[in-house]
């Protein structure tokens, strides 16, 4: 009696929130006051098919997230009209799963206290970070909250 014909199928699935299969893209806010470096980011974020809106606000900020989820919130500590903590505190309280990587050009927090201060913070890195290195941490952070 001849054997039977086996047949083998391998598959790659990628769990998702929505419908278990698919994972949704990351889905970034970054709040930055220097045009220039958040545009450097978002650029660079969007080329590894993430969906990235940018502010240069606290105000516009919070508007962006009471109506609009984010799994990463790319966060400039020291924000030119605003303050990055009260931006943490609004997204703690509105969008409890969502990251935060706090941003700064200055040493102000550097002890390593904003972790004590931001329940939501994940990372405080130099502004000057490089794109691929801040994108491999968002991928990170990202995929934790969802």
């Amino acid at each position: 009696m001849p054997l039977p014909e086996l047949k083998i199928v391998l598959m790659s699935v990628v769990p998702g929130p929505s419908t278990g299969t698919i994972a949704d893209p990351t889905r970034v806010l970054i709040v930055e006051s220097q045009p220039d470096l958040g545009t450097l980011w978002q650029k660079h974020l969007e080329r590894q098919d993430m969906v990235v809106h940018r502010v240069t606000t606290q105000d516009d900020a919070i508007e962006f997230l009471g109506s609009n989820d984010v799994n990463i919130i790319v966060l400039d500590l020291v924000l030119e009209n605003g303050a990055a903590l009260a931006v943490s505190d609004y997204a703690q309280y509105r969008q409890p799963d969502a990251r935060v990587i706090f941003v700064t050009n200055t040493s102000f927090f550097s002890d390593g206290s904003i972790f004590a201060h931001a329940g939501n913070a994940r990372a405080f890195v130099p502004s000057d970070t490089p794109p691929d290195d801040l994108a491999a941490m968002i991928a990170h952070y990202g995929a934790e909250g969802r």
